[in-house]
């Protein structure tokens, strides 16, 4: 059966997919995972950090799956500040955090590495389960259109180029949608276009990948949004998309 998905297009000149974070380096993962897009809709709603079980009720809802239109490349970002004792920054927290330690450690400056995609362009295509509660895939869509706040992708410097919906779709599954949408993306954009490499939760019977061109992977894209930190797993595959019977898995 058909089910009604809104087509989502993440194109900017930096965008960031979150990832494992270790020490000072900030990695970036290849997909936008499900509590990125829960904090887009949640931005674009209104909602707030601490409204943490409806986002987390949202979370639950949600199923998506991605396509890749453009692959880009992955570029690194050194950040250094000189931060003196009194000095005071803002965490994704929302507190304000400063230095500790002996007069000595404020000699050296704070460093750290943050890793984002350049020229990557990603088409989504998403619905809420169960359909009937809210908030409904047409708010959904409404406040997209017209957002409470400001939206980004990833993190706050990295702005949209074009508005995130650009429609909606029907598919069986929500790859099955999105296989459905044309690649939107310029002329010069087609140049480094990867085509048809997509990723889509295996529990939601994906549309078929070809064969042997495709593999399992275990992500942690879901954020407990009481505790606020990632946890458990969740199996998606990753692969080209069959174009013809000849090609199914």
């Amino acid at each position: 059966m058909n089910k009604d998905h809104l087509i989502l297009r993440l194109d900017a000149p930096l965008m960031s997919f979150g990832g494992v974070v270790i020490d000072n380096f900030g990695e970036t993962d290849d997909w936008p995972s499900a509590s990125l897009l829960v904090g887009i809709i949640g931005n674009a709603l209104g909602y707030r950090r601490t409204d943490r079980e409806d986002l987390q009720a949202l979370q639950a809802r949600l199923v998506f799956a991605c396509r890749a239109d453009c692959e880009g490349e992955r570029l690194r970002d050194f950040q250094a500040a000189a931060l003196n004792k009194n000095d005071k920054g803002w965490t994704t927290h929302g507190q304000p955090e400063g230095r500790d330690g002996g007069a000595k450690t404020y000699m050296g400056k704070h460093l750290r590495y943050r890793f984002y995609w350049t020229d990557r362009v990603i088409t989504v295509a998403l619905r809420l389960e169960p359909a009937e509660d809210d908030p409904s895939l047409d708010q959904v869509a409404k406040a997209l259109d017209y957002p409470a706040r400001p939206l980004f992708i990833g993190r706050k410097p990295c702005l949209p180029a074009a508005p995130l919906l650009v429609g909606q779709g029907r598919g069986e599954s929500a790859l099955d949608a999105v296989a459905k949408v044309p690649a939107m993306v310029d002329r010069e954009q087609r140049q480094r276009q990867v085509g048809h490499i997509a990723f889509a939760p295996v529990h939601d019977r994906p549309h078929p990948f070809v064969r042997d061109q495709h593999r399992e992977v275990r992500v942690s894209g879901r954020r407990n949004w009481v505790s606020d930190v990632h946890g458990g797993e969740q199996r998606w595959l990753e692969g080209r998309l069959a174009l013809s019977a000849e090609d199914l898995l």
